[in-house]
């Protein structure tokens, strides 16, 4: 078959504008015999996206960045020293840090993560190496499987990390963004009662389209904690999956012993950790994403639980239509996940 040799991708001419979203085509390096060829469908954007594009992120990225960490796409070809396990036609996702394989993740790991220390998927063909690769759910669409490698498995991670949800028990979703809905809809699926706020009166009724069982509107009942404590008798909730910063209330909303996942850095507010707050001796933990070995165990649980797990795609975009993708994204009007169709 004839390989292509050129990819049209878009990158960072330079960050602290949306702006400088630039498109260029590309020449494609040849394969290596240790890498496998993906010719790529759709692209998710990540909260982590914009910030990159915008100079804010925390971390540095590489000069003249290709975009985003999130895809899906079909393997074209692989090289003759890449293995045994991908062939053309297979549908695959890539991992967001391609060396975390398993286990807990490292520096090192940490930068090899799409998007940012190497370069992202917001191109029409790239090379991986083979054991970031992950076989994508069958029933779902190139759009809906975009949504995983970040989103999906930051909050399964998070609620199916050391001590994980079971039914019976309650989780508070703070938001509905991607990693919010996914956490929202594994939740469900695994039998827990959930509660999940937002500004938007809109944005909570398709929470509770989606299974929700407690919607709050954190504008109208700025003390929120005192609601979660209403409706779980006093007790509080069993994990709160944190996408907000907000870790002064969630301190007062989460159970003696429960678990708080913090994700993202969106309001970095200060905490008030009182003495009140430490007899509640529950356990903060930061997530960072997830492994191979952990997206191939999301998968499952997708494929078990088909229609109560099928992400949530707001808006699809063309390619050509990559800056208006950033832009809906930078206005939080969505819900669920915002993608991009590479053709």
């Amino acid at each position: 078959m004839s390989l292509p040799t050129t990819t049209k991708e878009y990158f960072w001419k330079e960050l602290g504008s949306l702006a400088n979203l630039s498109f260029r085509e590309s020449k494609l390096p040849p394969l290596k015999s240790h890498e496998v060829l993906v010719k790529i469908h759709a692209v998710s954007l990540q909260y982590r996206d914009l910030v990159i594009g915008l100079g804010q992120y925390p971390a540095n990225v590489r000069d003249q960045l290709v975009a985003c960490s999130d895809m899906a796409g079909e393997v074209i070809l692989a090289g003759k020293d890449a293995g045994s396990e991908w062939k053309p036609g297979d549908r695959v996702s890539a991992n967001f840090c391609a060396d975390h394989i398993a286990g807990e993740t490292t520096l090192e790991i940490q930068q090899t993560a799409h998007g940012g220390p190497i370069h992202g998927v917001l191109t029409q063909y790239k090379s991986f190496r083979p054991h970031s690769l992950v076989r994508i759910p069958e029933h779902l669409s190139y759009e809906e499987a975009s949504t995983l490698p970040c989103a999906a498995l930051t909050a399964y991670n998070a609620l199916m990390g050391p001590v994980p949800v079971k039914s019976g028990d309650t989780v508070l979703i703070l938001g509905t963004g991607g990693v919010s809905i996914h956490g929202l809809q594994f939740a469900l699926a695994s039998g827990a009662k959930v509660i999940v706020t937002s500004s938007s009166d809109e944005k909570l009724k398709i929470a509770t389209k989606l299974g929700a069982q407690h919607v709050i509107n954190y504008n109208k009942t700025p003390e929120w904690q005192e609601k979660i404590l209403e409706i779980t008798g006093g007790r509080g909730v069993d994990h709160i999956l944190d996408v907000v910063g907000a870790l002064d209330q969630t301190l007062k909303a989460i159970r003696i012993g429960g678990w708080i996942h913090t994700i993202g850095f969106l309001n970095g507010t200060a905490a008030d950790v009182s003495l009140g707050n430490l007899m509640k001796v529950c356990y903060i933990r930061g997530v960072n994403i997830g492994s191979v070995a952990q997206f191939k165990d999301m998968n499952r649980l997708l494929a078990s639980h088909p229609e109560v797990t099928r992400p949530v795609v707001d808006k699809v975009f063309a390619f050509e239509e990559t800056l208006q993708a950033y832009n809906y994204l930078q206005s939080q009007a969505h819900v669920g996940k915002v993608v991009i169709k590479v053709v």
